[in-house]
């Protein structure tokens, strides 16, 4: 009897990509090698996947870099993908950072516990007092086009392309790792001067219920997402950024158990993306 022929998988990631403190490219490497045990696996540039779409059953979006640097084939590969029906990991209908940084807009119009954001002159007045101020580009990343004010402004002509948010006093950063709607691990940044230097973190009851809120907000079923939050002086919780386009998992930093675990869930979600 003929062996059945294995799902095929486009892994769209840029190993060239560097990032301060991290070598993004290991953990695609690492990655890689563990699904290899279960699908047929290439590897290409964002650049390149809506070229190459069309021959394979699967197409999985990991560190591919900002998408600002190459927002016309990210279109294209969107564009392409919906004409053909790809089967694409993460679906690419998140409402999180894969939509640009209006969620946080709407989230914090909605009462939800995230970062005071307003993204129009008008409503600057709805910000609470700080010591400063950030603006920065709806559709930015990485602090591209970042700069800090002491007072809360757009400039002429900015209203809906600009995010004005207060600068938080905050304890640490912490992120929150999901497969599907399932908590895998979550790390923090004990010191706010090293946002890169990340230790495992024991979730609470209270903080994964806070996380959860954020995951079943979004649209997708399938897929991964990292919630990423701060602690504030008064020992609150404020969402930063829901990140489900292609986030950095941080697998370097938690025990070979974990990565394993955190390696068979992703397998068994791409399998029920294939059907």
């Amino acid at each position: 009897m003929p062996a059945v022929p294995r799902p095929s998988v486009l892994f769209v990631t840029d190993l060239s990509y560097e990032a301060r403190g991290r070598r993004y490219c290991d953990e695609d490497i690492h990655l890689t090698a563990r699904l290899r045990a279960d699908f047929d696996l290439a590897l290409c540039h964002p650049r390149d996947a809506a070229a190459l779409l069309d021959r394979f059953d699967a197409v999985v979006v990991r560190n591919s870099g900002p998408v600002l640097h190459y927002r016309e084939a990210y279109e294209a590969f969107r564009a392409r993908a919906a004409e053909l029906g790809s089967r694409v990991y993460n679906p690419l209908t998140g409402r999180g950072d894969m939509a640009g940084k209006q969620y946080l807009v709407d989230l914090s119009r909605a009462g939800y516990p995230v970062v005071p954001t307003v993204d129009r002159a008008a409503d600057l007045g709805l910000l609470p007092e700080a010591a400063g101020y950030v603006v920065k580009p709806k559709l930015g990343a990485d602090s591209v086009g970042l700069r800090f004010v002491t007072v809360p402004e757009l400039e002429p002509g900015a209203d809906g392309t600009l995010l004005v948010q207060p600068r938080i006093d905050f304890r640490y950063e912490v992120s929150f790792y999901f497969v599907d709607h399932d908590f895998q691990y979550a790390l923090y940044a004990p010191d706010p001067e090293r946002r890169w230097v990340l230790e495992p973190y024991e979730a609470s009851a209270a903080d994964l219920a806070f996380a959860r809120s954020f995951v079943e907000w979004n649209t997708l079923d399938l897929g991964i997402q990292r919630v990423d939050a701060c602690r504030t002086a008064d020992g609150g919780l404020l969402l930063v950024e829901l990140e489900d386009l292609n986030p950095y998992l941080s697998l370097d930093r938690v025990a070979a158990p974990v990565r394993e675990t955190f390696a068979a869930r992703m397998t068994a979600s791409l399998r029920d993306l294939l059907g």
